[in-house]
């Protein structure tokens, strides 16, 4: 490994007051609209989702996974980008956005693209995904459809596993409006009294715990399945007995779920939220999905009784809820998936013997070890590595932030072992994971049960950043063994989520490690990192810098160039130290898997970026950031996209990679990403993408996460050979 005692990330000591100026003088020479809209934006990523949907090359029940995600995706976009932009409008605090538009105008283009994409979405299941799975054997059938004996059977089932569950609310003048609960989906039945003439409204909520779709019984070749909304409207009389049914049609609310809280008023975090997430389930509507052969009777019911705007009611053809088709993974049909793949011990960390037990702690002492989820295993590195800490003797403490994991971690068990073993051990959970908020107070409090100390980090700020710190005794002096990492400690996201992770033995980022866990455990304030840039105080200002040595080294001849691959590109003074750094003969690279603000490719402004998005069958998650630095490269990894809330209000964290092997690594890497060959999407001046998955001559592009999953399997194969 190389000898880095004098790193120091901060690039000199040059005055702020000067640099900060010179920013704003050279501000003044960039056009007024030099941005693209966030939110437009972030809807032109789901559509890149719904693309993978819609193409018949990707296997057809991974394509029904991507309509399930794209729902999922565009289900939380309202919850909390709608909703916060609305609240903002609604309280007068809204301000012109990035591209300086009125929020009200923002809404409507929202709107109007949501709609598009919203039937799109529709219509790829209805006229591509569904047809595509009946060819393949699985077919999604009607009640129409049934012959006499299954639709028999399907009552029994119905009166056996549905109808006790069942919940049928009545409107009249004695039985108010029900609460409608958000993303539910609901039946809104309208009756006729037999006796009285009279009609009524009654709404059916589908309940949420049984399987969305129903297997139909039958001796034929395939499966055949029927949604459960249509099982329940075809027994409705069994609900209303008595009574006329005289029309039903299913209806989705969604609600504002984002969450407010004011650290500063509340003396306890914990039961504060636990008050904002009861308050969550009651937030004022924002979109409401309806079927279109709605009648307008039934709709304008709803519109009144859930005072929402035509605005914000959108007519759908087919089914709606379309998470429910998450529910056909339990398919066993491997032939219509993506191939299998078994993520592989990094070489590193590969035991001695076939059946022996890697010491992990002797790996990382010969030399840094980065893996690379999930082609490369989260159970034989980052689980490990937590797991031996927590029953080795020689092991004295344990550090950790926690932002997101599952409810039966091997992690939060480790520390709990380690914690009942006597090490001292310190597990800074970030309550405030948005979505996560009601599991990670579960698992903080086991923690604490076990005498783990609980954190909550700093007040106003989330820590956002992946650490581990691993503090143990060698002959007689203490060593630091580290890990930082750009995704979060979960075993089960790291299976379909690409990240890196960097384990280290380097005092220097343990000592780092130290001070930080510090800041954020107690009240002390660091100034200096010296192999790490941290946010709030320092990234900003650090990756700034880096980017303007880039420019100035343009300017003097230099070898120079910037590339960045993260999920989010919207930090408006990022983009335009990006734009500068274009300016002065700059290539930037910029690798976005969803929302980007930057408009390349305009003259005199941004020619030299470009911009390119990889999705496919693993959720691109890391976050790199590589400067040329006059031959010298320098490449950070770490948890931060390029936004407000990571550059201003989390705790975010950058380790600078150092081993050679791992700086071509990861050149390499963002060689393939940005390569004409490899399949990507490219985006272009105005804020269009473009997929490029075909060569001209009809050939399919390379795509780059099976290439790196070959890669890999190939230098195991070396290694075993040897």
């Amino acid at each position: 490994m190389m000898e880095h005692d004098v790193l120091d990330t901060g690039l000199g000591d040059a005055d702020d007051d000067d640099f900060d100026e010179a920013v704003e003088a050279e501000d003044d020479q960039l056009p007024d609209h030099r941005y693209l809209d966030r939110e437009v934006s972030w809807l032109a990523f789901n559509q890149r989702v719904l693309e993978l949907a819609e193409d018949p090359s990707v296997p057809v029940l991974e394509r029904a996974n991507f309509l399930a995600i794209f729902a999922s995706n565009l289900d939380e976009f309202f919850m909390v980008r709608v909703a916060g932009l609305k609240r903002r409008i609604v309280t007068g605090l809204a301000v012109p956005t990035n591209v300086g538009r009125a929020p009200l105008d923002v809404l409507a283009d929202i709107s109007a693209e949501a709609h598009r994409l919203q039937e799109r979405h529709a219509a790829a299941w209805t006229e591509k995904v569904r047809p595509a799975l009946a060819e393949a054997g699985i077919k999604v059938v009607s009640w129409d459809s049934l012959d006499e004996d299954t639709a028999a059977r399907l009552t029994e089932y119905f009166q056996r596993n549905v109808f006790p569950v069942l919940m049928p609310l009545a409107v009249d003048p004695a039985h108010p409006f029900p609460y409608i609960s958000g993303l539910s989906l609901n039946l809104a039945i309208r009756i006729r009294n037999a006796r009285t003439g009279r009609q009524e409204f009654a709404r059916l909520k589908v309940p949420p715990m049984l399987p969305r779709f129903v297997e139909v019984p039958g001796d034929g070749p395939g499966v055949r399945y029927l949604p459960l909304e249509e099982l329940i409207s075809n027994h409705l009389g069994d609900l209303f007995p008595g009574m006329e049914v005289l029309d039903h049609h299913a209806f989705r609310l969604t609600r504002n779920e984002d969450m407010t809280i004011e650290e500063d008023e509340t003396e306890n975090l914990i039961q504060a939220l636990e008050a904002e997430l009861l308050r969550r389930r009651f937030g004022p509507p924002i979109r409401l999905e309806i079927t279109e052969d709605m009648d307008d009777v039934t709709r304008s019911l709803l519109l009144s009784e859930l005072d929402i705007t035509e605005q914000e009611v959108y007519r759908l053809p087919g089914a709606l809820d379309l998470r429910g088709l998450f529910d056909l993974s339990r398919i066993d049909r491997p032939d219509l998936r993506y191939p299998p793949h078994v993520p592989k011990t990094a070489l590193a960390f590969q035991p001695p013997e076939q059946n022996g037990r890697a010491d992990l702690f002797r790996a990382i002492r010969k030399s840094d070890v980065l893996v690379h989820h999930p082609y490369e295993s989260f159970a034989t590195s980052v689980q490990a590595f937590l797991e031996q800490a927590a029953r080795d003797p020689h092991v004295l403490a344990i550090k950790q932030t926690l932002y997101r994991t599952s409810g039966d971690s091997p992690i939060v068990q480790a520390l709990i072992d380690a914690a009942e073993a006597g090490k001292q051990v310190l597990a800074l959970v970030e309550v405030k994971a948005r979505f996560d908020e009601a599991n990670n107070i579960v698992w903080a409090r086991k923690l604490e049960k076990a005498g783990v100390h609980v954190v909550y980090g700093l007040v106003g700020l989330k820590t956002h950043c992946k650490l581990a710190l691993v503090i143990r005794e060698e002959e007689g002096r203490l060593r630091h063994y580290s890990h930082v990492g750009t995704g979060n400690y979960n075993p089960k996201t790291s299976r379909i989520y690409e990240d890196f992770g960097l384990f280290t033995v380097d005092d220097q980022v343990g000592r780092d490690l130290t001070r930080l866990f510090n800041e954020l455990s107690g009240y002390a304030i660091e100034k200096k990192f010296k192999r790490l840039l941290v946010a709030p105080l320092h990234l900003r200002k650090g990756l700034l810098r880096h980017i303007d040595k880039e420019r100035r080294n343009a300017l003097e001849g230099k070898p120079s160039g910037v590339r960045i691959k993260v999920n989010s590109m919207v930090d408006e003074e990022i983009i335009d130290a990006l734009y500068r750094a274009s300016q002065a003969g700059v290539p930037v690279e910029v690798w976005v898997r969803g929302i980007c603000s930057i408009r390349p490719g305009v003259p005199g402004m941004s020619e030299n970026i470009i911009v390119r998005s990889i999705l496919g069958r693993y959720l691109e998650h890391s976050r790199i950031f590589s400067f040329a630095n006059d031959g010298d490269p320098q490449i950070f990894i770490g948890s931060a996209d390029m936004m407000h809330r990571n550059l201003d209000r989390r705790v975010e964290a950058l380790v600078r990679v150092v081993d050679e092997n791992q700086l071509r690594e990861l050149t390499s890497l963002f060689d393939l990403a940005m390569d004409d060959g490899t399949s990507s999407w490219h985006l272009g001046p105005e804020g269009e993408w473009t997929r490029h998955s075909v060569a001209a001559d009809g050939t399919a592009l390379i795509d780059l996460q099976e290439h790196t999953m070959s890669r890999v399997q190939r230098k195991r194969r070396a290694r075993t050979a040897r």
